[in-house]
Order: C-alpha cells, then structure tokens, then sequence
C-alpha cells in the first residue's frame, strides 16, 4: 500500500500545490500525495508553470479545503506554512504530523519574469526536501 501524505497551506494555491504534484511525480510508485488549504482559492497560474518545465502535468490540479478530505486517514500531514500549522484540526488522521515551512512566492512584486526565479527556487526547495524525506521512508 501506497504511503498517503496530505499537504497543507493556507489558500492551497501554490506552495502546497507543487508538494502534491512533485511527490506524486518523483515518489509516485511508493506515495500518493494530496494537498489542501484551510482555504480553498485557485491554483497559481507561476506555480503550475515551473511544474510543467519538470514534464509534471498540472491539468489535474485544483485548489481544495481541508473540509474534502475530513474523516480520511494519512500517513503524513504536513503544513507547509505557519498559517495553516496553526489552524490545522488535530482530527486529521495523520500517522505523524509534521512541519516544514517554505517561503511563499505567490505575494512578490514584479513582472512574470521578475518572479519566477523564485517560484523556481521554492520549486526545487519543496522537491529536494520531499525526496529526501520521503524518498527514505518509502
């Protein structure tokens, strides 16, 4: 059986968006990975972008509320940002409850251009920290 991870963030627009997406490519035989927010909002078009360039399809991403996968057991739940570490129910069924945070590129000032070194960078932050992580476990 596959290990099942839920990742979370605030708006589960972004950051907790490319966890799903990347763990579900690099470790997808041995894990199934999900996201939420503790909002539901949209999938931040940058975000989809810097996947796509690693050949991960993103036609099937969109952005869910914790409320969608209540009553549902995970092996690991991991927030991805403050936000959503504290507002996390503690129903959740996770084996183990884990933190990592990751700066949110969504907010940066500029042009397309101007930021997307930096979805790039938290891009490959989240993906180094999964295989690491999780790669072991599985």
């Amino acid at each position: 059986m596959k290990t099942q991870i839920l990742f979370l963030c605030t708006h589960n627009s972004c950051r907790s968006q490319m966890a799903e997406a990347l763990a579900n490519h690099f470790l997808g035989t041995n894990c199934q990975a999900f996201s939420a927010g503790t909002e539901a909002t949209r999938v931040t078009p940058l975000a989809a972008r810097v996947l796509e360039e690693l050949g991960i399809d993103t036609t099937y991403l969109r952005s869910k509320s914790m409320d969608e996968f209540t009553g549902q057991m995970f092996d690991h739940v991991v927030t991805l940002c403050g936000d959503a570490n504290e507002k996390c129910p503690l129903f959740f069924g996770g084996v183990q409850r884990l933190h990592h945070g990751f700066e949110d590129p969504s907010p940066l000032p500029g042009d397309e251009e101007t930021v997307l070194p930096e979805f790039r960078r938290v891009r490959d932050e989240i993906k180094d920290w999964i295989i690491d992580y999780f790669g072991e476990k599985s």
